[in-house]
């Protein structure tokens, strides 16, 4: 999904607001839909926190059926409170996060290793009942190949990392357009 540096500095700010709110009540300001009507279309998204370049919380939804603009908000929201690897942020942490956004398309199965793009296609596995997501950041934030970002995507989902050479695994996976406050205070 394209958006314009106006509508991603909009949904930064709601972002940063949405957090804001659990401290302040102040309810988030509502965009002018007829302005920027992509407020309003359908997609998945992620909220990323992070802290002196540590990552702080991360939710997020794959698909939605809100508002991409209540989407967003909502995932602020769950990164900042509701993400089991953290303690909900503090009101004196507002200041130290930075925020980062991830838009996602429409999930799509990847079938076969070969077809896994780094830094372009998140992974997706779901298996025997358990589940894990890698943003398609994530291995370029941490320099890896693609069978580490095989190894890392079995972790996450609760099998040993090398799993994957065992079977051929069902992937799925989407694209996602990345922009963050840090990113776009240039622009």
């Amino acid at each position: 999904m394209e958006l314009t540096i106006e509508e991603k500095k909009i949904l930064l700010e709601a972002a940063r607001n949405s957090i804001t709110s659990i401290f302040t009540g102040k309810e988030v300001p509502e965009p002018d839909y007829k302005k920027h009507p992509v407020f309003n279309s359908h997609a998945g998204a992620f909220v990323t926190l992070t802290e002196h370049g540590g990552l702080r919380g991360c939710i997020g939804f794959i698909i939605s059926s809100q508002p991409l603009f209540k989407t967003v908000c909502e995932a602020a929201v769950n990164a900042a409170q509701n993400d089991p690897r953290f303690y909900p942020l503090s009101a004196d942490e507002l200041s130290k996060i930075s925020i980062e956004i991830s838009i996602l398309s429409e999930p799509f199965p990847l079938n076969n290793y070969d077809e896994i793009e780094i830094g372009k296609h998140s992974l997706i596995l779901e298996e025997k009942g358990k589940r894990g997501l890698l943003l398609p950041q994530v291995p370029v934030e941490h320099n890896m190949n693609k069978e580490q970002y095989l190894d890392a995507i079995c972790q996450k989902s609760g099998f040993h990392s090398s799993y994957w050479r065992e079977k051929p695994l069902r992937l799925s996976g989407f694209t996602a357009n990345v922009f963050s406050e840090k990113s776009l205070t240039n622009s």
